[in-house]
């Protein structure tokens, strides 16, 4: 059984992959400093799988301990998850996102060459591309030109990791663009648990769902779209999980840096995706309008074509399962991990 690195896998997006590794056949080793994560989550997977991953409850940029997991954990491909992730956030904190997420990332290369570990898969984001790209975005749409620090660290963080192949040929880097993950594992047992005020649209619909907001606000109805608000390629967090499975297949056996998107190839209003749970989940939300926020783009989908034909990927939730497991996971949870 190969052991896989999951830094920042206690999260939500990273306890959704511990459970797909395991299913695959695989042994997840958790690093995370639990600033935006929950320690349950790792035994919430071992309660879906029957299996624990091993947990070290720390920061990436600590390189000692990273040393310590590669000698201890016998790791053979690391997924790099670990970071800040809010867009709006990021322009308010813009010195706090590159120290956490560049510093992490050098501290992991440089640990990883010590211990003569090769393979490194990349949790990019659809916010590397520049904004003036036609949609859909392809791998080989145009990148840089970030509308947010956010942005600017993933897009970095690609230049770096492609650096360290370059100076390094038997090294294997995959940069995975994620689109916008949703949904939440059928058990209702793991899913999405923001710290504080949601960035992300579908936590905040639960939690207007429960009744822990007032209602939703909708940032911006002036856009040029066909109902003025944002569009978004939603894609459930199971199928972006899997996608890391094949990532994995696909990484140890071939040298080099390559990209993939993981989206649907379909663009959702913020509208869509309201009406889209209330039909879902026969709930009633209240919503209104506010100004737009700094850094959101009118329109970001993507053509997942390459995945589909390179790594064999396919996301194959629907919308409505999307916000189904969503609202089972919140109402489930209705404090997240949090009793």
């Amino acid at each position: 059984m190969q052991n896989i690195l999951l830094t920042g896998g206690a999260g939500y997006i990273g306890s959704h992959i511990a459970v797909e590794l395991i299913n695959a056949g695989y042994f997840p080793v958790i690093i995370d400093n639990l600033a935006n994560s929950s320690e349950k989550s790792v035994e919430r997977v071992g309660k879906i799988t029957g299996v624990t991953p091993k947990f070290y409850r720390g920061d990436c940029r600590d390189e000692k301990l990273l040393d310590k997991i590669f000698v201890e954990a016998q790791i053979s491909c690391v997924i790099h998850l670990a970071g800040l992730k809010a867009v709006g956030e990021s322009v308010e904190k813009p010195l706090e996102y590159y120290d956490n997420n560049l510093n992490a990332t050098i501290a992991l290369c440089r640990s990883m060459k010590k211990a003569g570990v090769k393979n490194f898969i990349f949790s990019s984001s659809a916010t590397v591309y520049n904004s003036k790209n036609p949609m859909p975005l392809s791998e080989d749409s145009v990148t840089g030109g970030c509308t947010n620090p956010y942005g600017w660290t993933k897009y970095m963080i690609e230049q770096i990791l492609s650096g360290v192949q370059k100076a390094n040929p038997d090294w294997s880097v995959t940069l995975l663009r994620y689109f916008n993950p949703v949904g939440a594992h059928k058990s209702g047992l793991i899913g999405e648990n923001p710290r504080g005020i949601p960035n992300n649209l579908m936590p905040f619909i639960t939690q207007v769902a429960t009744g822990k907001r007032e209602k939703l606000n909708i940032f911006g109805n002036d856009y040029p779209t066909k109902d003025g608000t944002c569009i978004r390629d939603y894609i459930h967090v199971l199928d972006l999980a899997k996608g890391h499975v094949k990532a994995i297949e696909y990484t140890l056996n071939h040298n080099g840096v390559e990209v993939f998107n993981l989206g649907t190839g379909q663009g959702y209003s913020v509208l869509d995706m309201v009406e889209a749970f209330q039909k879902a989940n026969n709930i009633k939300l209240p919503y209104t309008f506010a100004p737009r926020r700094a850094g959101d783009l009118t329109e970001c989908y993507s053509t997942p074509a390459k995945a589909n034909k390179i790594l064999g990927w396919k996301a194959e939730e629907t919308l409505e399962t999307m916000c189904a497991d969503s609202w089972n996971w919140q109402r489930q949870n209705p404090n997240g991990y949090e009793e």
